[in-house]
C-alpha cells in the first residue's frame, strides 16, 4: 500500500482495530475485525463500530482525492444497516463520486465476504 511520507493513521482508528487494506485515487478499503470489546448487547457488531470505520473509510477517500496535505471533515452521513455481523471480519469499500473546491460525497458499502451489511453516504468538507 502505498502511503504519503508521515501518514499515519489515528489513535481513534488503532483502539478500534482498523486495518488499512488499500488508499489511492479517491478511494479507500479498510477492515475490522469483530472483538469482544466491539459487541453490542446481542453480541453483534455495534452499529457504532461499523459507522466509525465507515467514517474513518471515507475521510481516507476524500484524503486520496484531495490530496492528505488538505483536510477534510465529516459535515454529515446517512448509513442504513442491512444485516447483523455475529463473528468474523467486515471491509468498508470508500469511494469519492463527488470531488468540488469546497465539498466532497463519499458513498461507502460494508460488506462481510460477498453479503452487504450496511450502505453509507456522506458528505465533506475541505478545511
Amino acid at each position: 500500500m502505498d502511503l504519503p511520507e508521515g501518514f499515519h493513521t489515528s489513535t481513534f482508528s488503532q483502539t478500534l482495530g482498523c486495518r488499512i487494506i488499500k488508499v489511492g485515487d479517491g478511494t479507500a478499503r479498510v477492515a475490522l475485525a469483530l472483538q469482544p470489546h466491539l459487541h453490542n448487547r446481542a453480541g453483534q457488531l455495534h452499529g457504532g463500530a461499523i459507522f466509525s470505520m465507515v467514517d474513518i473509510a471515507m475521510g481516507l477517500a476524500c484524503s486520496s482525492s484531495h490530496g492528505f496535505e488538505q483536510r477534510s471533515v465529516t459535515l454529515e452521513c446517512k448509513i442504513n444497516y442491512l444485516r447483523g455481523v455475529a463473528d468474523g471480519e467486515v471491509e468498508c469499500q470508500a469511494r469519492v463520486i463527488h470531488a468540488g473546491r469546497r465539498t466532497l460525497v463519499v458513498e461507502a458499502d460494508v460488506l462481510q465476504g460477498d453479503k452487504l451489511v450496511a450502505k453509507a453516504q456522506g458528505t465533506f468538507a475541505c478545511v
